[in-house]
């Protein structure tokens, strides 16, 4: 005898399309504003000659939901029978006990209808062998067309390396820009030049550089926000931000680690894995050492702190990123550099007190913000993200470079009230080598009058931009779909 009744199961699927009896409730879920993997996955289970599976990737409270419900609104809209679209949460205690073949044959027994049919599957790392039921539904069910969403990407990208191949494409999903931070609130958007690239403000003359940084002054209040509350869409909506802190700890932290990992990852000390991220926290964008924080971390080996990090990574709650050569400058080995996927979610867990009064906090926040910016507009484009410190004298770093095929991109955060850098830092020497192939160079600095070129002889000029105008105008060009050229 069956665990779960398909009576049962007809119950739930019914909870979850309420389209079905009433085209009109999609509205009552979906929300006006649109995310770029919106656009992407509608494109993508829309296409007419070349069909493939989205799944999208990201971590909790991220909007993954939210975007299916937007997608299914936009299906119906355009005519689409509400009954050939099917929504479904694997995390619904149910739905765990079932597989997808199940699913899907109980919703077209339910409404045996022609046409194609759009599948909507969310959480589907909850679900045995996903990956090969959606290999099999993709092989032998032309009539077709699925989205899903995981928490967990990496569990999904190690499903698909086989299975998935020319099958289905990960959207990875992180935090909101600042830009969309901004839209989601209805701010009023300042008046910018069309398809202003961040690399092109190095030819504009003070004058023309000062006018357009006067543009950004009304959003000093919305950015100091934005650090403390982050990329959530829901939190950022919020009108009570010590509530919306709270539920980041326990939604998004406290879930993640507490139940998501554990049950995915097999780890089997869940304190220790409490402890590694409570130290990845207060070490962030620091470079991390294994066997210094397995020696800190209860002495324990370094293969588990390894494996450890690895989880977290997957469950998209950090970011590693590794070091870069740069030019004739031998750079540090093998060390990567933590940074926790959102600086609110640092906040959160740390709970420090007037951290927007804390100049190193609020560097570390803000170069957070920056490689989160700069992993999300580069996605997909091939580019290679990580960190330069030479090796003779670790003291000299470049907080984020990026490495394209031909160039070399450097960004220093120096979010500080003097953010004057001497000759000797390793930006500047980097700008005079020739070898390094930099062609361009930013120092994101704190203050609104804080920009221009540096004052360095350098042959790639060192272009000293506020963090508000860089966060602002990176998020604009990516929704912009100018992603992967700054």
């Amino acid at each position: 005898m069956a665990i779960i009744s398909d009576e049962q199961i007809v119950k739930v699927l019914r909870q979850y399309n309420p389209w079905w009896r009433n085209p009109a409730a999609i509205k009552e879920e979906s929300k006006p504003q649109k995310r770029l993997a919106y656009y992407e996955a509608l494109k993508m289970i829309k296409h007419k000659t070349l069909r493939r599976f989205a799944v999208l990737s990201g971590a909790r409270r991220v909007g993954k939901t939210t975007i299916m419900y937007q997608m299914i609104d936009n299906l119906i809209s355009e005519g689409v029978n509400p009954k050939n679209i099917l929504y479904i949460s694997f995390d619904n205690p149910i739905v765990k006990l079932v597989n997808v073949e199940k699913v899907l044959s109980i919703y077209e027994t339910i409404y045996p209808v022609e046409g194609t049919k759009y599948i909507f599957l969310d959480e589907i790392q909850y679900t045995e062998h996903w990956e090969l039921w959606m290999k099999v539904i993709y092989d032998s069910r032309k009539d077709i067309r699925l989205t899903a969403t995981g928490s967990a990407s990496p569990i999904l990208e190690k499903g698909s390396t086989d299975s998935g191949t020319g099958r289905w494409r990960i959207l990875k999903i992180p935090t909101m820009s600042f830009y969309e931070y901004c839209r989601l609130l209805q701010i009023e958007e300042p008046i910018l030049p069309v398809n202003l690239k961040l690399t092109e403000l190095v030819n504009m003359n003070n004058a023309e550089f000062g006018d357009l940084m006067d543009k950004f002054v009304k959003l000093e209040g919305h950015f100091n926000r934005y650090l403390m509350i982050g990329g959530f869409p829901e939190l950022v909506l919020s009108d009570d931000d010590a509530y919306a802190q709270r539920i980041l700890r326990e939604d998004v932290v406290d879930k993640v680690i507490k139940r998501d990992v554990l049950t995915l990852f097999n780890i089997r000390s869940p304190l220790l894995m409490e402890k590694l991220f409570l130290y990845l926290c207060m070490n962030s964008t620091e470079i991390f050492s294994v066997t210094t924080a397995a020696k800190e971390l209860d002495n324990t080996s370094a293969s588990t702190i390894d494996s450890y990090i690895d989880a977290l990574e997957m469950s998209n709650l950090i970011y590693l990123a590794k070091p870069i050569n740069v030019g004739s400058k031998g750079a540090l080995k093998g060390r990567p550099k933590i940074f926790i996927a959102d600086a609110a979610i640092r906040n959160a867990v740390l709970m420090i007190e007037d951290v927007l009064s804390d100049e190193k906090e609020l560097g570390i926040m803000v170069e957070t913000c920056v490689y989160k910016h700069i992993v999300s507009f580069y996605q997909g484009s091939g580019a290679r993200l990580g960190y330069f410190r030479k090796a003779k004298d670790n003291q000299k770093e470049v907080d984020v470079v990026i490495e394209l095929p031909r160039e070399k991109i450097l960004c220093e955060v120096k979010y500080r009230n003097n953010s004057h850098i001497p000759a000797t830092d390793a930006i500047v020497e980097l700008c005079k080598d020739e070898s390094a192939k930099v062609t361009s160079a930013f120092l994101i600095t704190k203050q609104l009058d804080d920009f221009g070129i540096a004052k360095h002889e350098t042959r790639v000029p060192i272009l000293r931009v506020p963090a508000i105008a860089f966060l602002y105008l990176l998020g604009k060009a990516e929704a912009d779909g100018q992603n992967g050229k700054m």
